[in-house]
């Protein structure tokens, strides 16, 4: 007699929490401690309630940040070149072409074509 593996759906096993991926976890982290900065400065100015939401709010855009992606629209430019991929990838991209000095290097390979 043989034994047959089952194949089994290991698509959602890397998420923690059901709606946090490990990258989505890493990048709500950074953006609730970067809004942990502005409750205390509020906190000390007396408006704690302000510091709450805006380290709410910072938490939201590093999870929207780590886990969304660009949206696939023919009618926007910028979604015709980047639809389809991590919001974070379009950003770190976006970093490596401000830091070139606004150049893209190409590299072109000719092939020889022959006429017959």
């Amino acid at each position: 007699m043989q034994t047959h593996e089952i194949p089994r759906n290991y698509k959602g096993e890397g998420r923690i929490l059901y709606i946090f991926s490990t990258k989505g976890l890493i990048y709500t982290a950074v953006g609730t401690g970067f809004g942990l900065i502005f409750y205390f400065i509020f906190k000390t100015l007396g408006f704690s309630m302000i510091g709450i939401i805006s380290t709410l709010i910072c938490g939201a855009i590093g999870y929207a940040v780590g886990t969304l992606k660009v949206p696939e629209n023919s009618s926007l430019e910028i979604s015709k070149k980047a639809g389809g991929e991590s919001i974070d990838d379009v950003i770190k991209r976006w970093i490596k072409f401000k830091k070139n000095g606004n150049r893209v290097y190409i590299y072109k390979i000719e092939e020889d074509t022959k006429d017959e």
